[in-house]
């Protein structure tokens, strides 16, 4: 999310997050077939080329971190899709100025932009084992770059200092120490939060919603195993 931050654009970002931040997914802890899933995305997609071999990391990871300590899972997770996807702006690699990703799509491609970097690491640490109430995904103001950004954020529990799990730096540090990131508001399958003096306040129970659900039935057809529930 490379443009400005103009409140037009931040609204309807506000508008589509409220529509999806009730989802649960299902599916998450059960066996991923990756040779079905890899068939489906030739079939959907073309021919794979170098994005198999990213796929089939993707694969050997989640097979063999899920024995770790959350924290290791973190670093692990976070570095892996730092490093296998570059940054590129919808527009330019979707022809669309909003395109959410599923994490095959962004390993196929090599390349997305940041909410397809936190959709990716979210949906594998939930694979790996990883409570839905400890991740958020958050829009933030990157202040520096004076543009909307999202990232991951992980909460060891309800009232920790969150850690942050960005694209743009590989360290995983305490979202104290990210000064140059304004939180606007965050969620998950639980709910919707915006930062506040206390602290961060649920403010909604969210309901079903679009873009989102769009993420889910693409990873339908790819052949995950996704239900979507109240």
């Amino acid at each position: 999310m490379a443009a400005p931050f103009p409140v037009l654009r931040f609204l309807r970002w506000l508008c589509s997050a409220l529509l999806l931040a009730g989802l649960m997914l299902g599916g998450l802890h059960a066996d991923w077939d990756f040779a079905q899933i890899s068939r489906r995305a030739q079939a959907l997609y073309g021919p794979l080329g170098e994005g198999q071999q990213r796929i089939d990391a993707w694969q050997e990871l989640l097979a063999t971190q899920k024995q770790i300590p959350e924290l290791e899972q973190l670093k692990v997770v976070n570095l892996f899709f730092n490093k296998k996807v570059r940054y590129v702006e919808d527009i330019d690699l979707w022809r669309e100025v909003d395109y959410w990703e599923t994490p095959i799509q962004a390993l196929w491609k090599g390349a997305g932009d940041c909410e397809d970097y936190a959709i990716a690491k979210y949906f594998s640490l939930r694979h790996l084992g990883v409570s839905s109430d400890k991740l958020r995904i958050t829009y933030v103001k990157a202040l520096r770059q004076n543009r909307a950004h999202m990232v991951l954020t992980y909460y060891a529990t309800p009232e920790a200092m969150p850690l942050v799990l960005d694209s743009l730096i590989d360290g995983i540090l305490p979202a104290s120490q990210r000064t140059d990131l304004l939180p606007v508001y965050s969620f998950n399958a639980e709910g919707l939060w915006l930062p506040g003096t206390k602290g961060n306040k649920k403010v909604s129970d969210t309901k079903r919603l679009s873009r989102w659900q769009d993420v889910l039935k693409k990873m339908q057809a790819e052949g995950f195993p996704v239900e979507t529930t109240n």
